[in-house]
């Protein structure tokens, strides 16, 4: 068993958004990502894996395969891998997410940033 404080992995830079681990087991991995307003997480594809997505703090523009969706507290999302995914803080105060990757598609989706 291993136990985590979500609120440990939430830390913002002014530069660029930060993804935090919170676990890496196997091919499986957890993170949390944090937003200053105005950034954004490039589109990208987890090939193989499915990619759950937990709104903790913030609101922001998820754009999935060309569609909008306007994430805010508590909302979960789940995008498939071969669907392109990008995010950007909107909103004038700070957003972190819970993200997990059911399976990695290799080792450079799970190291901090």
């Amino acid at each position: 068993m291993k136990k985590q404080h979500l609120l440990d992995f939430i830390e913002f830079n002014e530069e660029r958004f930060t993804k935090r681990i919170v676990f890496k087991e196997g091919q499986s991995t957890s993170f949390s990502l944090n937003f200053m307003p105005g950034q954004a997480l490039p589109a990208h594809t987890h090939p193989g894996s499915h990619v759950y997505i937990q709104v903790l703090q913030g609101k922001g523009v998820f754009t999935i395969d060309e569609k909008e969706v306007q994430g805010s507290p508590n909302d979960v999302i789940l995008v498939a891998g071969d669907e392109l995914l990008s995010f950007v803080n909107s909103g004038s105060s700070n957003v972190s997410l819970y993200v997990m990757l059911n399976k990695i598609p290799d080792d450079r989706y799970a190291q901090d940033i």
